[in-house]
């Protein structure tokens, strides 16, 4: 990684792919390791005898560390970057790791758990902000390239815990500091980047914090638009997270292992559905990108909950493409509409969506255990409807770069 290039392309010039292939590999590592947290759940499940509504509360108290402190550390590094921040955020997710490998209790794997989420809150603004500093004025392309990282790891992540820590038990999620060192010593080549190209320096008093053809009640009005949308993406990718395994292996009743590599299915279409949203977005505009994404998704999740198994997993599959290419466009939007705030607006997202995911975890387990997996994903077959609202967002620009 010493060989990153060191010239930051200006904006309107040709994109660091160096720095967004380091960036996108360690958003890569750092979400595999995320997701080793609900792949092993049937593992912690078994170990610690949970109920749904525990492995609810468990994914909640690591989304909600994340989504508290993202967006204030994003607002903090605003005004006072800290480009070596990012090591830190992930020898964070790697004692996180460890400590849910080794613990003996409900309580310590609680703690883990929060351990995650600081190493999320810490990694994902300021390494969005790096994507954005070597988009080269690509930015949805910019935004795709690193999401895409976190999309791979998240869809790896069931794999890992497949043949890597279901055979050894809960333990073996050990093995991954290793990944978590690896990941430290890329972000210390990220961080130099990001000093030795001036970028880590306090913005001037007349940097613009908001887009400039646009009132601020118009921007209020858009952000909140943005949040609605997002509310509905990932309450709705939260059944897919931590209750589709079970959702197959309840209802047709397959192994574990073969529902997670279900479950990959769906993950790799994430992954690439948000390869896809980024440059289509700087090519047709974002708003089409945003629409399409969200309320498209509306046929196909009403049908999945009453297919068989082959359908439901091309379903996933279509749902997961479709929906992810939504947040790559929704995150530049965000940064389009305040400028001068793109951490604060990368970790306001960022942090909304392990929060909401959170709170949707722990609702759709209690939801589980009352009124049963089918149920709950009936219910959350309705909510890109919300999508409609796309409407009212306004046209900031059509193309970037």
């Amino acid at each position: 990684m010493s060989n990153i290039t060191t010239t930051a392309p200006p904006s309107g010039g040709t994109a660091a792919f160096s720095v967004l292939g380091a960036a996108s590999l360690c958003h890569f590592l750092n979400d595999m390791m995320q997701s080793l947290l609900p792949a092993v759940y049937p593992i912690l499940q078994g170990n610690f005898a949970l109920s749904f509504a525990q492995v609810g509360i468990l994914t909640l108290v690591y989304q909600l560390t994340a989504s508290i402190i993202q967006p204030f550390f994003g607002a903090y590094t605003d005004r006072h970057p800290l480009p070596y921040s990012l090591p830190i955020g992930m020898a964070s997710s790697m004692l996180g790791l460890l400590t849910l490998a080794y613990a003996p209790s409900y309580a310590v794997l609680l703690a883990g758990a929060v351990l995650l989420g600081v190493g999320s809150s810490i990694f994902h603004p300021e390494t969005s902000r790096i994507a954005r500093l070597a988009s080269g004025g690509s930015h949805g392309l910019a935004q795709s390239i690193f999401q895409v990282g976190g999309n791979f790891g998240s869809a790896v992540g069931p794999l890992a815990a497949a043949f890597i820590v279901l055979p050894r038990g809960q333990q073996g999620l050990a093995w991954f500091a290793l990944v978590a060192l690896a990941g430290m010593i890329i972000l210390g080549a990220l961080g130099r980047w990001y000093q030795v190209n001036h970028h880590a320096r306090r913005p001037t008093e007349t940097a613009p914090v908001r887009h400039a053809s646009l009132s601020r009640g118009k921007v209020v009005l858009a952000m909140s638009v943005l949040i609605a949308l997002l509310f509905s993406k990932y309450i709705y990718t939260a059944a897919f997270t931590s209750y589709y395994i079970f959702f197959l292996i309840e209802k047709f009743g397959i192994e574990t292992r073969q529902a997670q590599l279900c479950q990959f299915v769906f993950f790799g279409a994430v992954a690439a559905g948000t390869l896809a949203g980024g440059p289509i977005g700087d090519r047709i505009g974002l708003k089409p990108v945003i629409w399409v994404s969200i309320l498209g998704v509306l046929p196909f999740s009403l049908i999945l909950p009453h297919v068989g198994l082959t359908a439901t997993i091309l379903l996933s599959g279509i749902i997961g493409f479709t929906i992810a290419s939504a947040f790559p466009a929704i995150v530049v939007y965000g940064q389009d509409l305040m400028p001068g705030r793109v951490g604060m607006v990368s970790g306001l997202f960022f942090g909304f969506i392990f929060g909401i995911g959170g709170i949707g975890a722990a609702m759709l387990g209690g939801l589980a255990d009352w009124k049963g997996i089918a149920f709950v994903f009936n219910l959350c077959s309705v909510l890109p409807a919300i999508g409609i609202l796309a409407a009212l967002l306004p046209d900031t620009r059509q193309r970037h770069g």
